[in-house]
């Protein structure tokens, strides 16, 4: 049986915001730490599923949990309906509302950092991209983990049949997103994949399984980023089924991506600030 909860943990506390028209959930501990590092968190989904309460399966609760951090959930618009860039959009409002809100929520306004999964690793991706463009919010660290980031096959995600996401799978959450843009190079705000200029990004770490659709783009993207002089690291661990760690935290290679990531983050709270 999958491990899946969708509810409160005990050690944290919560609380639904309004940001525009979407609402997030903000997540604490139950103690504060002072200059606690901020967290806006993407959930997963292809683009055209999820919610804001994955937040509580995904590697960020414990990020709450074990290093004291404020995470920002934001429930941002699917693609079924609204296809790009309604999500970034709303990614970017809840971003802008994380570095006005600082003091409120208690966090370092010089250690915003941005992570998600599957999609939401995309749209981390693509809003870390928009941010440093606009020149609005200065991200310390992203955490993209086995992001949903080119629309365009690759050698992993062709013909792949791997558990939970798949090839079909795939095209059709482009579909959605892109509409008519879904097989020809978009804007890297809408699949950042297609990014030229690497150049001001945030360090970066992620995790992928070997055998998953987004093992390519995803060592593709750290190499792009290591090309422009950006500390940006990815482990690999042996596995088809995409979200692993999410879906299985009980096996063996979850265990240790779970350990690795808590690792990288907690090198992140001692290395990366970004002046906001």
């Amino acid at each position: 049986m999958y491990n899946i909860r969708l509810t409160p943990d005990r050690d944290v506390r919560a609380e639904k915001v309004r940001i525009g028209k979407i609402a997030a959930l903000v997540i604490r501990p139950k103690t504060p730490v002072k200059g606690a590092p901020g967290v806006l968190w993407i959930h997963g989904g292809g683009y055209i599923t999820g919610m804001k309460e994955m937040v509580y399966m995904s590697r960020a609760i414990d990020l709450v949990k074990k290093f004291g951090a404020v995470v920002v959930a934001p429930d941002y618009r699917l693609a079924i309906r609204h296809p790009y860039p309604a999500a970034l959009k709303d990614c970017y409002r809840a971003l802008l509302y994380v570095k006005s809100h600082a003091q409120q929520l208690g966090i370092n306004k010089d250690q915003i950092m941005v992570g998600g999964e599957s999609a939401g690793g995309g749209l981390c991706a693509a809003l870390c991209m928009l941010a440093r463009d606009k020149g609005s919010v200065n991200i310390a660290f992203q955490m993209p983990l086995y992001p949903m980031m080119n629309n365009l096959d690759t050698e992993s995600s062709v013909d792949n049949h791997g558990k939970v996401w798949n090839t079909r799978r795939n095209h059709f959450g482009w579909r959605m997103y892109l509409r008519g843009g879904a097989k020809r190079r978009v804007s890297p705000y809408a699949a950042a994949a297609g990014q030229t200029n690497w150049a001001g990004l945030p360090p970066a770490y992620t995790f992928v399984g070997d055998g998953e659709p987004f093992y390519s783009e995803t060592l593709d993207y750290i190499r792009k980023l290591q090309e422009a002089n950006i500390e940006a690291s990815a482990d690999v661990w042996h596995s088809d089924m995409h979200a692993f760690d999410m879906l299985r935290p009980d096996l063996p290679e979850s265990r240790k991506a779970i350990r690795k990531f808590e690792e990288a983050f907690a090198y992140a709270v001692e290395h990366y600030f970004a002046e906001n």
